[in-house]
């Protein structure tokens, strides 16, 4: 696992060593080694976390006549098939890792190397020869990778912090990226929150020749359920599926272990994984008397499969504000996604154990995971009753005491009835967003700008006739998914120097969940009903029948208590005036209706917060943007 940067140098002189200065911006995402290469065209390198063969391997790495070189992010799983394959087909291989596959993968087969590649990266690759860079990132955006096009040069980068590096780049706020920010909480592909700064669609690789750029993609899912699976079928190969995934993501010459949250996915991971290696050891964040606190159920999974186990409790006790603000710098790209703390110090403690871990990033979105599915097939029927209705209804909850509880049955009532007043495509990112959209009109001066809905125009139309909840599924897969969850996951893992592999999202599992009828997905109310048919008899009944929690903090509560110093500061009416571009009245009414309990609006703040944080950290522009 390694972080990349570089850049091409036709139209600006660059001083040598700023490549140096570019990857220091990402040492934490490759400590063991750091190496870049430099000429009068262009300069790339990368930062090592060394997981395979970690006595070589080391990059820059070069074909062995010099013209080619890679930086490479990343972990190939099929990498001995594809050696074994090269190998017939005349190569040598002076290394066992996976980064020389990949290198000489890319002399054989040119762009047609990334759809044989089955695991997760970024890869750059310079032919000096053609003047010829090429950039691909993993099918479903495990690993990250931002482009920079200005002139005909292009930077590029496996954060923005790479990118910022850059004189050449300004630091201003991107207002598209800003209006889906405010709406969602997360900033989908391609949009960022920095002007000019672009992400790499997963699945995708983009081309630069001599001062032109192409893009293009190499894969893409294309969702065809059949209804010729019975349920036994599905579960056996399922079964077979995720046993040769998991059996793939532990291949590793470094300590490993499972993260664990004693739900359906993580324990699923862990049953595969112990099937494989004895005495696993196991990471887990507690809640301690909290309602949504998940101990029991990742303590019995612990001592089902004899883990060796660890945890960390995580409560206002704990210094939040210093360490929100080192979250912060390196969350590099803000997500409001209030996950990410309890991921920081899950990944903190993990490392001081081994240096990869596996998790069930990926099952929700594939299998139909999330409350939002079963909300989408209720709202059709709700929508039934007539809007005025609806909205009696509405402002009635509003009424009722709101509750300290994470996410209490009044705040879901609240949000389910406001979304069945929007239209469908708006409601489902709805669900788990954060402003409406004439509340966040109301936030800033900056006129009309994307929002949600606009997200389903960009999938492909067979995506809306394969059924209701899998046009959904598509969407969460191709935004959600790596824009929110991975981001996340990756950024707060790789300030720890740790590698987190999601075993669920082995392309060959996603393609064979866009095959199944959506009764296997969602059935009645039954979430992931083929997962967890398949894991009966295997995994505790608890944790089978359990309700599901989500991974975050209790932002309401946080935020009338050990939070609010920190939110009154931060949000305060001159740090609001000074961006330039937020009205101050507006969050200041945010703020007391959370803090008057008229309304839990946690998250929300959450994400307002993390904003504020970001552009004080990276001192980002917003009153000159456009």
């Amino acid at each position: 696992m390694c972080g990349i940067a570089g850049f091409t140098t036709l139209d600006h002189a660059v001083p040598r060593g700023r490549i140096a200065g570019a990857l220091k911006a990402i040492h934490h995402r490759g400590p063991d080694q750091r190496g870049f290469h430099e000429s009068d065209l262009i300069a790339l390198g990368a930062t090592r976390l060394a997981i395979i063969d970690v006595g070589q391997g080391d990059q820059p790495m070069f074909a062995n006549d010099g013209d080619v070189v890679i930086a490479f992010n990343g972990e190939i799983y099929n990498h001995p098939e594809l050696r074994a394959d090269l190998e017939q087909r005349g190569h040598r291989f002076a290394t066992r890792c996976d980064t020389e596959v990949v290198l000489r993968a890319f002399l054989e087969w040119d762009t047609g190397a990334f759809a044989r590649l089955r695991g997760m990266f970024a890869a750059a690759l310079w032919t000096g020869s053609k003047r010829r860079l090429v950039l691909a990132r993993d099918r479903m955006g495990i690993k990250p990778l931002y482009i920079a096009h200005r002139g005909r040069d292009l930077y590029f980068g496996s954060e923005l912090k790479t990118l910022l590096h850059h004189p050449e780049i300004p630091r201003r706020l991107d207002l598209n990226g800003l209006s889906l920010y405010l709406s969602l909480n997360w900033t989908p592909a391609p949009y960022t929150l920095v002007e000019g700064i672009e992400k790499v669609w997963p699945g995708e690789y983009v081309e630069w020749v001599d001062g032109e750029l192409t893009r293009a993609p190499y894969w893409s899912l294309r969702f065809e359920p059949h209804s010729r699976w019975t349920l036994d079928d599905a579960k056996e190969r399922l079964d077979e599926l995720l046993r040769a995934s998991v059996r793939e993501h532990l291949i590793s010459d470094v300590p490993l272990g499972v993260w664990s949250s004693g739900g359906v996915d993580s324990s699923t991971i862990l049953h595969y994984a112990a099937q494989e290696v004895p005495r696993l050891k196991t990471f887990s964040v507690s809640f301690r008397g909290a309602s949504h606190d998940e101990s029991p159920w990742f303590r019995e999974v612990a001592q089902k499969y004899g883990t060796d186990h660890h945890e960390f409790d995580l409560n206002p006790e704990h210094d939040l504000p210093d360490t929100i603000e080192r979250m912060v710098h390196f969350l590099d790209e803000p997500t409001a996604d209030a996950g990410a703390l309890p991921v920081w110090y899950l990944s903190q403690m993990t490392r001081r154990h081994v240096t990869v871990a596996l998790s069930g990033e990926g099952a929700d979105e594939l299998f139909g995971g999330y409350l939002t599915y079963r909300a989408d097939a209720l709202a059709a029927q709700a929508r039934r009753v007539p809007a005025w209705i609806r909205r009696l209804g509405l402002q009635a909850l509003r009424l009722w005491p709101v509750s300290d509880d994470k996410i209490s049955f009044e705040y879901k009532a609240k949000r389910f009835l406001a979304g069945t007043l929007l239209d469908p495509a708006e409601a489902h990112p709805f669900w788990n967003g954060a402003f409406d959209e004439p509340t966040k009109r109301s936030l800033y001066t900056a006129g009309r700008y994307p929002n949600p809905r606009q997200l389903m125009n960009t999938l492909p139309t067979e995506a809306f006739r394969c059924g209701e909840v899998n046009r959904f599924l598509w969407l969460d897969q191709r935004y959600y998914l790596a824009d929110d969850i991975l981001t996340k996951c990756d950024r707060m893992s790789m300030a720890h120097s740790l590698e987190v592999r999601p075993p669920f999202l082995d392309h060959r599992i996603v393609e064979f969940a866009a095959t199944l009828p959506e009764e296997f997905k969602v059935r009645g109310p039954v979430l992931k009903f083929l997962l967890r048919e398949l894991m009966r008899g295997k995994l505790p009944e608890t944790v089978l029948t359990r309700k599901k929690e989500g991974f975050d903090i209790p932002a309401h509560k946080w935020f009338r208590g050990a939070l609010r110093p920190m939110m009154e500061d931060v949000l305060s009416e001159p740090a609001i005036r000074a961006s330039g571009l937020f009205n101050a009245e507006a969050i200041a009414r945010v703020k007391q209706a959370h803090l008057r309990r008229r309304a839990n609006l946690g998250y929300p703040l959450w994400g307002l917060l993390i904003l504020f944080l970001w552009m004080k950290e990276w001192k980002i522009d917003s009153a000159t943007a456009r």
